[in-house]
């Protein structure tokens, strides 16, 4: 009889790279259910509480923290062991009174504390418009929630200023929308991927390529230390205007 559902086992080796965990020690690693980020982009709750936070010495250890609801992500309280946690995510350990936003570095996905303040609110790419029952407009976003968009007059839907690859700043876990940056010239950015991943700076410059799809257009950073750097629109994510609206750790 042949398997049912999804692979519910992931040894060690192939396991994503960024993964904080001991290639050769063990077989077997927690494997991510499916959620709002894919295997490849995400860290399960599991490893954050043991092997990042340091919170535990086991799994076991590591699920009690998580099943007694010690842990919230974007403001819910997860007890799912295997939850996937990924890029822009503000995880919270509340009986430490401590915070963190999963950003992109130069070794892949880290943890980077953040204060009580920050921990409100998250930002969020638009990876997709739909339009819905009644004309109104469907947002679609990186970590799978949907923003909906009322509109007035479906033949004029003035309330339609945004755009894909701009990003929402969002209150949770109320996910209400606070800002909206939009992917420009002088917007303020970091890399999400390639090998400037987790270099951050202004747009200088979008080269439009003939022939090439959007999301495979050129773009030129300018990193705080003058540095230019380039990258796509694909590996690019807004994260405000001018200045960055959240903190940031440092390139070395």
């Amino acid at each position: 009889m042949g398997r049912k559902g999804p692979k519910r086992h992931l040894k060690r080796l192939p396991a994503p790279w960024f993964w904080p965990i001991g290639r050769k020690e063990y077989k077997w690693t927690v494997r991510p259910v499916p959620g709002p980020h894919p295997l490849e982009r995400c860290i399960p709750l599991l490893i954050v509480v043991r092997d990042i936070l340091g919170l535990a010495k086991t799994a076991r250890e590591a699920r009690i923290i998580i099943k007694r609801g010690y842990v919230r992500v974007d403001g819910v309280v997860r007890k799912e062991p295997r939850f996937p946690v990924g890029l822009m995510d503000v995880i919270t350990v509340e009986r430490l009174d401590q915070s963190f936003r999963v950003l992109p570095t130069p070794k892949g996905l880290r943890l980077h504390p953040i204060d009580g303040g920050e921990a409100g609110f998250k930002i969020c790419r638009i990876e997709d418009k739909t339009t819905v029952k009644g004309g109104h407009l469907q947002l679609n976003l990186h970590d799978g929630r949907n923003v909906l968009v009322r509109v007035a007059d479906p033949a004029n839907p003035v309330e339609d200023v945004y755009r894909t690859l701009d990003s929402l700043k969002l209150a949770v876990p109320r996910q209400e929308v606070l800002e909206h940056f939009k992917l420009q010239e002088g917007a303020y950015a970091i890399i999400t991927g390639g090998k400037n991943i987790g270099a951050h700076g202004r747009i200088v410059q979008i080269r439009e390529l003939p022939g090439v799809k959007r999301r495979r257009f050129e773009v030129e950073i300018e990193a705080p230390s003058g540095e230019h750097l380039r990258s796509i629109l694909d590996c690019v994510f807004v994260i405000g205007q001018e200045e960055p609206a959240i903190s940031l750790p440092e390139v070395g």
